[in-house]
Protein backbone atom coordinates (compact mmCIF):
# COMPACT_ATOMS: atom_id res chain seq x y z
CA UNK A 1 0.00 0.00 0.00
CA UNK A 2 3.01 2.39 -0.41
CA UNK A 3 4.82 1.62 2.60
CA UNK A 4 8.28 1.72 2.71
CA UNK A 5 9.97 -1.92 2.00
CA UNK A 6 11.87 -3.95 4.65
CA UNK A 7 15.23 -2.62 2.41
CA UNK A 8 14.81 0.98 3.03
CA UNK A 9 13.93 0.32 7.00
CA UNK A 10 17.20 -1.20 7.22
CA UNK A 11 19.08 1.61 4.99
CA UNK A 12 16.81 4.14 7.39
CA UNK A 13 18.29 2.20 10.59
CA UNK A 14 21.90 1.93 9.42
CA UNK A 15 22.20 5.82 9.17
CA UNK A 16 20.37 6.51 12.35
CA UNK A 17 22.62 3.60 14.39
CA UNK A 18 25.66 5.48 12.33
CA UNK A 19 24.77 8.67 13.60
CA UNK A 20 23.93 7.32 16.79
CA UNK A 21 27.60 5.38 17.15
CA UNK A 22 29.42 8.79 15.80
CA UNK A 23 27.85 11.16 17.90
CA UNK A 24 28.06 9.32 21.30
CA UNK A 25 31.14 7.80 20.85
CA UNK A 26 32.45 11.20 19.84
CA UNK A 27 31.12 12.52 23.34
CA UNK A 28 31.85 9.41 25.69
CA UNK A 29 28.43 9.47 26.94
CA UNK A 30 27.39 6.02 28.18
CA UNK A 31 24.38 4.36 30.32
CA UNK A 32 26.48 2.65 33.14
CA UNK A 33 29.03 5.54 33.10
CA UNK A 34 26.11 7.91 33.47
CA UNK A 35 24.78 5.72 36.58
CA UNK A 36 27.80 5.49 38.27
CA UNK A 37 28.95 9.02 38.10
CA UNK A 38 25.59 10.06 39.40
CA UNK A 39 25.27 6.89 42.14
CA UNK A 40 28.74 7.05 43.56
CA UNK A 41 30.73 10.19 42.22
CA UNK A 42 27.67 12.55 42.42
CA UNK A 43 27.87 13.84 38.97
CA UNK A 44 24.16 13.71 37.17
CA UNK A 45 25.29 16.06 34.45
CA UNK A 46 25.20 12.96 32.17
CA UNK A 47 22.31 11.68 33.54
CA UNK A 48 20.79 14.76 32.95
CA UNK A 49 22.09 14.59 29.12
CA UNK A 50 20.34 11.38 28.97
CA UNK A 51 16.74 12.83 30.64
CA UNK A 52 17.42 15.41 27.57
CA UNK A 53 17.38 12.60 25.02
CA UNK A 54 14.54 11.04 26.91
CA UNK A 55 12.20 14.68 26.77
CA UNK A 56 12.95 15.06 23.30
CA UNK A 57 12.09 11.09 22.55
CA UNK A 58 9.02 11.41 24.32
CA UNK A 59 7.89 14.52 23.20
CA UNK A 60 7.82 13.12 19.41
CA UNK A 61 6.53 10.26 20.35
CA UNK A 62 3.80 11.21 22.00
CA UNK A 63 3.32 14.14 19.22
CA UNK A 64 3.44 11.01 16.88
CA UNK A 65 0.41 9.40 19.17
CA UNK A 66 -1.95 12.54 19.09
CA UNK A 67 -1.69 13.18 15.58
CA UNK A 68 -2.74 9.34 15.03
CA UNK A 69 0.37 7.90 13.70
CA UNK A 70 1.82 5.81 15.93
CA UNK A 71 0.05 3.19 17.83
CA UNK A 72 1.73 2.30 21.22
CA UNK A 73 -0.43 -1.02 21.15
CA UNK A 74 1.24 -2.03 18.18
CA UNK A 75 4.81 -1.85 19.85
CA UNK A 76 5.86 -4.16 22.45
CA UNK A 77 6.17 -2.37 25.44
CA UNK A 78 2.66 -1.79 26.03
CA UNK A 79 0.97 -4.94 25.75
CA UNK A 80 -2.13 -5.50 27.65
CA UNK A 81 -0.42 -7.65 30.14
CA UNK A 82 2.74 -5.85 32.28
CA UNK A 83 5.45 -8.93 33.70
CA UNK A 84 6.55 -7.77 36.52
CA UNK A 85 8.79 -10.49 37.45
CA UNK A 86 9.94 -11.00 34.32
CA UNK A 87 11.27 -6.71 34.25
CA UNK A 88 12.13 -6.72 37.68
CA UNK A 89 14.37 -10.08 37.59
CA UNK A 90 15.79 -9.24 34.22
CA UNK A 91 16.28 -5.63 34.84
CA UNK A 92 18.14 -6.24 37.99
CA UNK A 93 20.30 -9.06 36.02
CA UNK A 94 21.14 -6.60 33.37
CA UNK A 95 22.02 -3.61 35.40
CA UNK A 96 24.64 -6.80 37.40
CA UNK A 97 25.87 -7.43 34.34
CA UNK A 98 26.62 -3.86 32.72
CA UNK A 99 28.90 -3.23 35.36
CA UNK A 100 30.96 -6.56 35.23
CA UNK A 101 31.94 -5.49 31.23
CA UNK A 102 32.02 -2.07 32.29
CA UNK A 103 29.11 -0.79 29.68
CA UNK A 104 25.82 -1.59 28.33
CA UNK A 105 24.88 -3.42 24.99
CA UNK A 106 25.06 0.05 23.23
CA UNK A 107 28.29 1.04 25.01
CA UNK A 108 29.74 -2.24 23.64
CA UNK A 109 29.03 -1.36 20.50
CA UNK A 110 30.70 1.73 20.51
CA UNK A 111 33.50 0.20 22.23
CA UNK A 112 33.56 -2.19 19.57
CA UNK A 113 33.39 0.59 16.52
CA UNK A 114 37.07 1.68 18.32
CA UNK A 115 38.59 -1.52 18.00
CA UNK A 116 38.07 -3.07 21.42
CA UNK A 117 38.16 -7.12 20.53
CA UNK A 118 36.58 -7.84 24.24
CA UNK A 119 33.67 -5.96 23.40
CA UNK A 120 33.41 -8.55 19.91
CA UNK A 121 33.50 -11.41 22.48
CA UNK A 122 31.34 -9.73 25.12
CA UNK A 123 28.39 -9.24 22.12
CA UNK A 124 29.27 -13.03 20.50
CA UNK A 125 28.22 -14.24 23.91
CA UNK A 126 25.53 -11.84 24.28
CA UNK A 127 23.65 -12.12 21.24
CA UNK A 128 23.63 -15.91 21.73
CA UNK A 129 22.18 -16.00 25.04
CA UNK A 130 20.04 -13.52 24.02
CA UNK A 131 18.83 -15.74 21.24
CA UNK A 132 18.35 -18.61 23.76
CA UNK A 133 16.32 -17.17 25.48
CA UNK A 134 14.03 -15.31 22.50
CA UNK A 135 13.72 -18.35 21.19
CA UNK A 136 16.06 -21.04 21.78
CA UNK A 137 16.93 -23.32 24.60
CA UNK A 138 15.91 -21.48 27.59
CA UNK A 139 12.74 -19.68 26.06
CA UNK A 140 10.41 -21.66 28.11
CA UNK A 141 11.88 -20.22 31.05
CA UNK A 142 11.14 -16.76 29.80
CA UNK A 143 7.73 -17.43 28.99
CA UNK A 144 7.36 -19.14 32.71
CA UNK A 145 8.23 -15.94 33.91
CA UNK A 146 6.42 -13.76 31.66
CA UNK A 147 3.62 -15.49 32.92
CA UNK A 148 3.83 -13.68 35.93
CA UNK A 149 1.87 -10.46 34.94
CA UNK A 150 -0.86 -8.38 35.80
CA UNK A 151 -3.04 -5.99 33.88
CA UNK A 152 -3.62 -2.38 35.84
CA UNK A 153 -6.57 -1.76 33.71
CA UNK A 154 -8.38 -4.44 31.86
CA UNK A 155 -8.15 -4.29 28.15
CA UNK A 156 -5.61 -1.42 28.41
CA UNK A 157 -2.39 -1.01 26.93
CA UNK A 158 0.20 -0.85 29.99
CA UNK A 159 1.30 2.84 29.43
CA UNK A 160 0.71 5.60 32.04
CA UNK A 161 -1.89 7.76 29.53
CA UNK A 162 -3.78 5.07 28.37
CA UNK A 163 -4.20 3.61 32.30
CA UNK A 164 -4.61 7.04 33.70
CA UNK A 165 -7.74 7.46 31.15
CA UNK A 166 -9.36 3.64 32.02
CA UNK A 167 -9.36 4.95 35.63
CA UNK A 168 -10.33 8.39 35.41
CA UNK A 169 -12.02 8.35 32.00
CA UNK A 170 -9.77 11.85 31.49
CA UNK A 171 -7.79 12.20 28.44
CA UNK A 172 -4.18 13.15 29.99
CA UNK A 173 -1.81 12.83 27.50
CA UNK A 174 -0.79 16.15 26.45
CA UNK A 175 -0.64 17.23 30.25
CA UNK A 176 1.66 14.02 30.76
CA UNK A 177 4.14 15.21 27.97
CA UNK A 178 3.96 18.91 29.02
CA UNK A 179 4.88 17.98 32.43
CA UNK A 180 7.55 14.93 32.35
CA UNK A 181 9.23 15.91 28.68
CA UNK A 182 9.16 19.48 29.53
CA UNK A 183 10.42 19.06 32.78
CA UNK A 184 13.14 16.51 31.60
CA UNK A 185 14.74 19.34 28.97
CA UNK A 186 13.89 22.10 31.90
CA UNK A 187 16.70 20.36 33.81
CA UNK A 188 19.09 19.25 31.40
CA UNK A 189 18.95 23.02 30.25
CA UNK A 190 19.10 24.70 33.91
CA UNK A 191 22.56 22.81 34.51
CA UNK A 192 24.99 24.93 33.89
CA UNK A 193 28.09 22.79 33.61
CA UNK A 194 26.14 20.26 31.01
CA UNK A 195 25.37 23.19 29.16
CA UNK A 196 29.15 23.94 28.37
CA UNK A 197 29.12 20.73 27.14
CA UNK A 198 28.05 20.71 23.40
CA UNK A 199 29.74 17.09 22.59
CA UNK A 200 27.35 15.21 25.36
CA UNK A 201 24.30 17.46 24.42
CA UNK A 202 24.82 16.68 20.64
CA UNK A 203 24.86 13.18 21.30
CA UNK A 204 21.53 12.90 23.78
CA UNK A 205 19.91 14.95 20.94
CA UNK A 206 20.42 12.68 18.32
CA UNK A 207 19.35 9.74 20.35
CA UNK A 208 15.98 11.16 21.13
CA UNK A 209 15.86 12.48 17.84
CA UNK A 210 16.73 8.91 16.51
CA UNK A 211 13.37 6.91 18.70
CA UNK A 212 11.48 9.56 17.59
CA UNK A 213 12.97 8.45 13.80
CA UNK A 214 12.76 5.23 14.60
CA UNK A 215 8.92 5.00 15.39
CA UNK A 216 8.30 7.17 12.15
CA UNK A 217 10.64 4.47 9.80
CA UNK A 218 8.91 0.91 10.93
CA UNK A 219 5.74 2.53 11.37
CA UNK A 220 5.57 3.16 7.50
CA UNK A 221 6.73 -0.28 6.51
CA UNK A 222 4.20 -1.46 3.80
CA UNK A 223 1.19 -3.87 5.04
CA UNK A 224 3.51 -7.04 4.11
CA UNK A 225 6.55 -6.23 6.44
CA UNK A 226 4.52 -4.32 9.09
CA UNK A 227 4.03 -7.52 10.40
CA UNK A 228 7.82 -7.45 11.83
CA UNK A 229 6.27 -5.17 14.49
CA UNK A 230 6.73 -1.93 15.60
CA UNK A 231 10.09 -1.14 17.01
CA UNK A 232 12.77 1.75 17.46
CA UNK A 233 16.27 1.76 19.09
CA UNK A 234 16.62 -0.98 21.58
CA UNK A 235 19.81 -3.30 21.94
CA UNK A 236 18.97 -6.80 23.30
CA UNK A 237 16.98 -8.49 20.44
CA UNK A 238 18.13 -6.64 17.19
CA UNK A 239 21.55 -8.53 18.41
CA UNK A 240 20.36 -11.36 18.80
CA UNK A 241 18.78 -10.86 15.21
CA UNK A 242 22.30 -9.70 13.72
CA UNK A 243 23.97 -12.79 15.03
CA UNK A 244 21.12 -15.20 13.53
CA UNK A 245 21.56 -13.03 10.02
CA UNK A 246 25.34 -13.39 10.33
CA UNK A 247 25.16 -17.12 10.89
CA UNK A 248 21.71 -18.38 9.40
CA UNK A 249 19.76 -15.82 6.74
CA UNK A 250 21.03 -13.05 4.37
CA UNK A 251 17.39 -12.12 3.95
CA UNK A 252 17.38 -11.17 8.02
CA UNK A 253 19.82 -8.34 7.57
CA UNK A 254 16.62 -6.04 5.60
CA UNK A 255 15.23 -5.13 9.62
CA UNK A 256 15.52 -1.78 10.99
CA UNK A 257 16.98 -3.32 14.65
CA UNK A 258 19.84 -5.65 12.82
CA UNK A 259 20.90 -2.32 10.21
CA UNK A 260 20.77 -0.18 13.36
CA UNK A 261 23.01 -2.45 15.29
CA UNK A 262 25.56 -2.63 12.46
CA UNK A 263 25.56 1.15 11.59
CA UNK A 264 26.40 2.11 15.95
CA UNK A 265 29.18 -0.18 15.36
CA UNK A 266 30.57 1.73 12.11
CA UNK A 267 29.36 5.01 13.49
CA UNK A 268 32.06 4.57 16.48
CA UNK A 269 34.25 3.56 14.30
CA UNK A 270 34.39 6.38 11.86
CA UNK A 271 34.61 8.53 15.03
CA UNK A 272 37.25 6.72 16.54
CA UNK A 273 39.46 7.06 13.25
CA UNK A 274 38.76 10.77 12.85
CA UNK A 275 39.83 11.42 17.13
CA UNK A 276 43.05 8.99 16.55
CA UNK A 277 41.60 6.68 19.03
CA UNK A 278 40.94 3.26 17.23
CA UNK A 279 43.43 0.69 18.49
CA UNK A 280 43.28 -2.51 18.92
CA UNK A 281 42.63 -3.92 22.59
CA UNK A 282 42.34 -7.29 24.02
CA UNK A 283 41.71 -8.85 27.55
CA UNK A 284 44.64 -8.23 30.12
CA UNK A 285 44.14 -11.64 31.60
CA UNK A 286 41.58 -14.87 32.04
CA UNK A 287 39.66 -12.67 35.13
CA UNK A 288 39.30 -9.84 32.88
CA UNK A 289 37.65 -12.15 29.99
CA UNK A 290 35.55 -14.07 33.03
CA UNK A 291 34.40 -11.37 34.49
CA UNK A 292 33.43 -9.47 30.71
CA UNK A 293 31.87 -13.40 30.00
CA UNK A 294 29.47 -13.69 32.99
CA UNK A 295 28.63 -9.64 31.98
CA UNK A 296 27.46 -10.94 28.68
CA UNK A 297 25.57 -13.46 29.77
CA UNK A 298 23.54 -12.08 32.59
CA UNK A 299 23.10 -8.72 29.53
CA UNK A 300 21.74 -11.32 27.20
CA UNK A 301 19.21 -13.17 29.40
CA UNK A 302 18.44 -10.15 31.57
CA UNK A 303 17.93 -7.90 28.55
CA UNK A 304 15.47 -10.06 26.92
CA UNK A 305 13.74 -11.06 30.22
CA UNK A 306 13.68 -6.88 30.52
CA UNK A 307 12.02 -6.13 27.86
CA UNK A 308 15.08 -4.13 26.65
CA UNK A 309 18.62 -2.62 27.58
CA UNK A 310 18.91 1.08 28.98
CA UNK A 311 18.62 2.30 25.71
CA UNK A 312 15.43 -0.11 24.73
CA UNK A 313 13.67 0.44 28.44
CA UNK A 314 15.50 3.81 29.26
CA UNK A 315 14.35 6.27 26.04
CA UNK A 316 12.58 3.93 23.91
CA UNK A 317 9.49 2.86 26.18
CA UNK A 318 10.01 5.68 28.12
CA UNK A 319 8.90 7.59 25.10
CA UNK A 320 5.43 5.97 25.29
CA UNK A 321 5.63 6.46 28.70
CA UNK A 322 5.43 2.20 29.38
CA UNK A 323 5.02 1.30 33.14
CA UNK A 324 7.58 -1.09 32.32
CA UNK A 325 10.13 1.94 32.37
CA UNK A 326 10.52 2.93 35.17
CA UNK A 327 10.32 -1.15 36.28
CA UNK A 328 12.87 -1.24 34.24
CA UNK A 329 15.15 1.20 34.94
CA UNK A 330 15.23 0.74 38.92
CA UNK A 331 16.14 -2.73 38.35
CA UNK A 332 18.88 -2.04 35.77
CA UNK A 333 20.00 1.01 38.33
CA UNK A 334 19.51 -1.43 41.45
CA UNK A 335 21.60 -4.26 39.61
CA UNK A 336 24.45 -1.61 38.67
CA UNK A 337 24.96 -0.61 42.06
CA UNK A 338 25.11 -3.83 43.01
CA UNK A 339 27.76 -4.94 40.64
CA UNK A 340 29.83 -1.72 41.77
CA UNK A 341 29.61 -2.90 44.89
CA UNK A 342 31.14 -6.70 44.15
CA UNK A 343 33.55 -5.12 41.97
CA UNK A 344 35.15 -2.62 45.30
CA UNK A 345 34.35 -5.10 47.79
CA UNK A 346 34.55 -8.74 46.06
CA UNK A 347 32.32 -11.34 45.59
CA UNK A 348 28.26 -10.93 45.80
CA UNK A 349 27.88 -12.78 49.27
CA UNK A 350 30.77 -10.45 51.00
CA UNK A 351 28.78 -7.76 49.69
CA UNK A 352 25.54 -9.21 51.23
CA UNK A 353 26.78 -10.12 54.60
CA UNK A 354 28.68 -6.55 54.79
CA UNK A 355 25.31 -4.96 54.36
CA UNK A 356 22.92 -7.37 56.69
CA UNK A 357 26.10 -6.26 59.31
CA UNK A 358 25.43 -3.06 59.06
CA UNK A 359 21.74 -3.14 59.27
CA UNK A 360 21.88 -5.39 62.29
CA UNK A 361 24.14 -2.36 63.98
CA UNK A 362 21.74 0.23 63.06
CA UNK A 363 19.10 -1.38 64.14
Amino acid sequence: MGGLPAWAAAAAGFVIGAACGFFVRRARLCTFGATESALIGGDWRAMKAFGLALGLALVGAQTLILAGFLVPAGTTYVAERLPVLSIALGSILFGLGMSLVGTCAFGSLTRLGGGDLRSLVVMLTFGAVAFATLRGAIADLRVALESASLSLAPHTPSALPETLRAWTGLDLRVALTLAAGGGLLAVAAADRRLRAMPRMLTAAAVLGLAVILGWIVTVSLDDFDAARRIQSLTFVSPVARTLYAGLMSAAAWADFGVASVVGVALGAFLAARRAGEFRWEAFDDAYEMRRHLLGAVLMGFGGVLAGGCTIGQGLTAGSLMALSWPLALAGMALGARLGIAVLVEGSLRDVLAGRLARWRDRA
